[in-house]
């Protein structure tokens, strides 16, 4: 599976919704082992996209400050769940949320405390999709066989920033801070 095949299976699923995630995981399991194994390693590629400092402090900016290294890790996986446009305009540009449905309607339901369980961006169990694809078989074992390890954690990369810092978030972020920020 390539890039490419990636993002068609995880497009299907979108289109799929409410049920993206059972219809991953039946299309995945459809697949040859091999084929499954590179899925999880292509999901942790495309994650690590967006495992930057910048894109966690437009995270935390959404969630109101609420987006430790668990919620991010989730976060990022939420992103993976918004499809292959959305990811990639994110991917390039963390301001690219503020044009994101999901992430306005977030806007407008008003603060954290507003918002329903089932209303935080957050897809924790996408990381758990190729393990039930599987089946049987013991997926981090293939790979390991193959040299290869799934990530379960975040490694932000890119240029440090003050992750609440109204003026960095503002001069970073302007599209994001005006809808969930405070005039400074």
């Amino acid at each position: 599976m390539d890039v490419e095949g990636f993002w068609n299976l995880v497009d299907d699923a979108v289109a799929a919704a409410p049920d993206q995630e059972q219809r991953l995981v039946s299309r995945l399991a459809a697949l040859p082992p091999g084929e499954i194994a590179d899925f999880a390693v292509l999901l942790d590629r495309e994650r690590g996209r967006v495992d930057t400092w910048a894109h966690w402090q437009a995270a935390t900016l959404i969630c109101a400050g609420l987006c430790g290294m668990d919620s991010f890790f989730y976060f990022q996986a939420w992103l993976i769940g918004q499809g292959s446009r959305v990811f990639s305009s994110v991917a390039a540009s963390p301001d690219a949320l503020a044009s994101v449905p999901a992430v306005r309607r977030l806007a407008a339901l008003g603060t954290v405390d507003d918002w329903a369980d089932e209303d935080w961006p957050e897809w924790e169990s996408l990381y758990r999709v190729p393990d039930e694809a599987f089946g049987s078989g013991d997926l981090d074992e293939l790979l390991a066989m193959r040299g290869q390890t799934r990530a379960f954690d975040v490694d932000p990369g890119g240029e440090e920033v003050e992750m609440e810092a109204p003026a960095d978030i503002a001069r970073r972020i302007p599209r994001l801070w005006s809808l969930f920020g405070k005039p400074a």
